[in-house]
């Protein structure tokens, strides 16, 4: 951190706490004392009214704010992201208060950075963000993705589907073109058009390995919108499952992406669930135990039969 940047964060520091010592200054910016004493000695030079005693620490008189500050691009982003979050996880108030932050951000930020900002953002999209833990990989996976995104170059990666192929396997190679990230329920994902399917596919970035940014460009269609998108519903298969009122919350709340109907029966529930496969719920039906019960389609309730033989087996 140069001087500059680092007096600007010490006046930072000085605004938004009482008071300040030299020390806790130091250890934040990784400096000296030494350098932290002319550092405070420059702001006062320059016209910050700063208080000073020995013991105590530094403060800025009562009634000084520092003027408007420049916000870089990413920095904008993440007050911006963090408004739309605001807007989605929290009560009235709270949105509005959201909006309106929204609002003054972007009108004070400069042309260019406004217009970097508002790429940034059209590659991002969050869609009832939980808390969820992201390894490592992930990580790495999001910065990647992203600057293709920004930068419209095509990526080439390893891919494990959930439901394997009619051979048995699961895993892929995929080139494909990035529109945009999406943050889903906690777990990322990826959208972008598969060279192998030749249509717009989702990725989760969880299910990704060995991600490569190539040189070769792609050209996003001038229409597309990731803020607008909405994918096509294909969950055409029905399934009906019996389940035991002592579990009937939990299922609720765990099967919300597939529930339709939840209705009461004498002796539990009746869930009504569409799904693109079977296979898809089977993991989450087994789970239940004996307490959820497949009532249709057969050929589920046969692959539940067949995994619990399975498992017992084991045993």
């Amino acid at each position: 951190m140069n001087k500059t940047d680092r007096m600007l964060a010490i006046l930072l520091e000085l605004q938004r706490r009482s008071v300040v010592r030299a020390g806790d200054l130091a250890d934040r910016f990784e400096t000296s004392i030494r350098t932290i004493y002319r550092d405070i000695q420059a702001l006062s030079e320059a016209g910050v009214p700063i208080a000073g005693a020995p013991g105590t620490g530094y403060s800025l008189m009562e009634g000084y704010f520092l003027p408007p500050v420049s916000f870089t691009m990413e920095e904008a982003v993440t007050l911006l992201i963090g408004t739309h979050f605001v807007e989605q996880k929290f009560e009235i108030p709270y949105v509005k208060s959201a909006q309106s932050s929204r609002a003054k951000i972007e009108a004070v930020l400069p042309e260019d950075i406004r217009k970097d900002a508002d790429r940034v953002q059209m590659s991002t999209k969050l869609v009832n963000p939980s808390d969820v833990a992201v390894n490592e990989f992930e990580l790495k996976w999001i910065e990647l993705l992203r600057q293709a995104v920004l930068e419209q170059k095509k990526v080439r990666f390893g891919y494990s589907k959930k439901v394997p192929y009619a051979d048995g396997t699961r895993q892929s190679s995929r080139t494909a073109s990035p529109y945009g990230l999406v943050l889903v329920n906690g777990s990322w994902t990826l959208l972008a058009h598969c060279d192998l399917r030749q249509e717009l596919r989702h990725f989760r970035l969880s299910r990704i390995s060995e991600l490569t940014v190539l040189e070769e460009s792609f050209i996003r269609p001038e229409h597309f919108n990731l803020q607008e998108y909405r994918p096509p519903d294909d969950r055409n298969v029905h399934v009906r499952i019996f389940v035991q009122s002592r579990i009937a919350d939990r299922v609720k709340e765990t099967g919300r992406f597939y529930l339709e109907e939840f209705l009461e029966h004498r002796e539990g529930y009746i869930a009504h669930l569409r799904v693109r496969q079977p296979e898809e719920i089977l993991q989450w039906v087994l789970g239940w135990g004996a307490d959820a019960v497949v009532l249709e389609p057969e050929s589920l309730r046969q692959r539940v039969c067949e995994e619990a033989k399975r498992m017992l087996d084991h045993y």
